[in-house]
């Protein structure tokens, strides 16, 4: 049974392989039973990447244990068990759960399931309560199943750790098995290859191994620090995209990382995003206050949320920022478009559990702009957003990607603003992503409680999809803070918002160049270009000299003066992906020329040391991949 309940439609709705999945845990369940009967299961549901089992038992499961457990699951599989599904009323499942049979085996009286009486406990009173049987198993289950076991033998145990009853640690801990199935032997073997890939690519060791960022406890889980070589890496996005803004005509700006309370009220992410933001920060003399008042935590925090007190709070957003530097001059319809650019740090927060290396974090960084145009001018600005997006994915090499429009559910009340604004902004978008050329697709409630979206959808080199570049077009906030320009009528109207970010934050975007390009990035982006590996000390000085020709052109260079052979240094220079070696040594010194190896090809032969550095700065200009 899953650990939150789903409706009969949504029942319906499992896929093919959800269902196998759901019914592949039913047959885990049942193979740890035979190995280990005193198991009581909890919950175990499918996932986007398989399957889970949620239970408690003497032994620790290790990997050591997944053949033993895989083994006997092919047994069941072989014996062709039935899903039978049977109706039971409140009563029998309660007298099930109470012998222990459901979550373990149905012939063996036991131990009341804590789990199946408190699931029992939340069925709404009226609902339909039903069991799964299989073989000797049967648990509590809405279901659905496939018809056999046969069915489930392409099956992979994945992983074990830790879990909490309904996420809840006052309840205790359970042991959690986590595992995949796929419909034929050659689909589960291309999928753990590409499992093996994303090993190889996780950007959580190529950057402890490369140097390039470092997350540690005592600065707290979630906030990244940019190391040297990481942060050459940040400046070279930003550099590249920074051009391209100077080109469209976009205004840098910089604004503080709090900002009170109030302004988040207006804007609607204080009572809207509650969740996901630190707690709000009391004034000192507040605190002082309430101190001298005896005041609980609660009273503070009530007294923050309602207006009592003022606050302020760490910005979870830039926008508000950007509206009030919009609003800070009177404009004219002739001073529109305005486009405000930054690299704003904001921050979330994210359960402990969530984290992800640089791809879910507390605190990132958005390349995010605000533009402020007027009705007529949307399709044009909308279009040049998306053609930024598309160029910032095309110079990296990540042309394969899906486009979602994020559009409200009209059904929902989440989503603010006047339902004739909506419109307007979807149907802007609708015909921006027409104009685009690109097969789309349409989701409802995936938009911003404030306006909709279009979304790129970037498919890596082994097949994930990630969420990068987004636009957004915005009628609400303008309206929410009042804001205005005098048209060519010479009366007051109210902007439109444009809320764009093509990388969608630089912690993220890195994160997956890294796995991208495996640690080799491009020329252009890599934080060590080049590196001059003299043969000996006898070159030394040549190549320190080509080695500040080299930097006084620009380019990231490095010199390895460490007495190895010239095998061990090109091994080395290799392991840290440096896209170019040069290797100097004493014919290399009386002809001028240095010895161009690349970090993926065969020696690329000898080159005077002006004729590889115009290539180089061709390569880097052209950003080629």
């Amino acid at each position: 049974m899953s650990a939150e309940r789903k409706t009969l439609d949504e029942r319906q709705q499992m896929t093919d392989l959800e269902r196998l999945r759901h019914s592949c845990a039913h047959v885990m369940a049942t193979a740890i039973l035979r190995i280990w009967p005193d198991a009581q299961f909890a919950y175990g549901p499918p996932i986007d990447s398989g399957f889970y089992y949620d239970f408690e038992m003497k032994h620790r499961i290790t990997p050591d244990d997944f053949e033993k457990i895989e083994a006997e699951m092919k047994k069941i599989a072989k014996e062709n068990q039935k899903f039978e599904r049977r109706v039971i009323s409140r009563e029998e499942a309660k007298a099930m759960a109470e012998s222990g049979r459901l979550g373990g085996l149905s012939e063996r009286p036991g131990n009341p399931s804590r789990f199946k009486l408190d699931l029992i406990d939340k069925i709404p009173e009226g609902e339909e309560i039903s069991c799964f049987q299989n073989g000797e198993f049967i648990d509590l289950c809405a279901g659905p199943h496939v018809g056999y076991t046969a069915k489930c033998k392409n099956v992979k145990l994945m992983s074990v750790s830790s879990s909490f009853y309904m996420g809840d640690e006052s309840k205790g801990s359970l042991q959690r098995l986590y595992g995949t199935a796929f419909e034929n032997k050659e689909l589960l073997e291309q999928h753990l290859v590409r499992l093996e890939e994303a090993k190889k690519r996780d950007h959580r060791r190529l950057g402890r191994e490369l140097h390039l960022f470092h997350i540690d406890e005592e600065v707290g889980q979630g906030l990244i620090l940019w190391k040297p070589k990481g942060a050459l890496i940040r400046r070279s996005l930003q550099d590249f995209i920074t051009a391209e803004l100077d080109k469209q005509g976009y205004s840098q700006v910089f604004t503080p990382h709090i900002g009170k309370l109030d302004l988040y009220r207006t804007s609607g992410h204080f009572p809207y995003y509650q969740e996901s933001q630190y707690p709000a920060i009391a004034e000192r003399d507040v605190l002082e206050k309430l101190a001298d008042e005896d005041a609980t935590c609660s009273q503070l925090i009530n007294g923050l949320s309602d207006g009592t007190y003022e606050g302020y709070m760490l910005k979870p957003m830039n926008c508000p920022h950007h509206i009030k530097i919009f609003a800070s001059e009177h404009r004219s319809y002739r001073d529109l478009p305005v486009r405000l650019a930054e690299f704003g740090t904001v921050y979330r927060w994210e359960q402990s559990g969530e984290l992800g290396g640089m791809t879910r974090v507390r605190g990132f960084t958005q390349d995010d702009a605000h533009l402020f145009c007027t009705p007529d001018q949307v399709a044009e600005e909308v279009t040049k957003c998306l053609d930024l997006v598309k160029k910032v994915l095309g110079t990296l090499g990540m042309g394969d990607y899906r486009v979602r429009l994020s559009l409200r559910d009209p059904d929902s009340d989440k989503y603010v603003g006047k339902a004739e604004n909506w419109d307007k902004a979807e149907n802007a978008l609708r015909s921006a992503v027409q104009v685009l050329g690109v097969e789309y697709t349409e989701e409802l409630g995936e938009a911003a409680f404030y306006g909709p979206k279009i979304d790129f959808v970037v498919k890596d080199v082994i097949g994930r999809d990630w969420q990068l570049g987004t636009v957004q077009v915005d009628y609400n906030l303008p309206e929410r803070f009042k804001l205005s320009y005098i048209g060519a009528d010479n009366t007051q109207h109210t902007p439109v918002m444009i809320h764009r970010a093509p990388f969608g934050s630089l912690e993220r975007f890195t994160g997956l160049l890294i796995e991208h390009f495996e640690g080799k990035f491009p020329t252009w982006l890599a934080p060590e270009q080049v590196r001059v590996l003299p043969i000996s000390e006898k070159t030394l000085e040549t190549a320190e000299a080509v080695t500040a020709k080299l930097a006084d052109a620009g380019i990231r260079v490095s010199i390895d003066r460490d007495s190895d052979k010239i095998g061990a240094k090109i091994r080395n220079a290799r392991l840290e992906r440096i896209p170019y070696m040069l290797v100097i040594g004493q014919r290399e010194e009386e002809e001028g020329t240095v010895s161009v190896r690349h970090r993926d090809k065969d020696d690329l032969g000898s080159k005077p040391v002006d004729e590889f550095l115009a290539e180089l700065k061709a390569e880097i200009a052209e950003r080629r991949l």
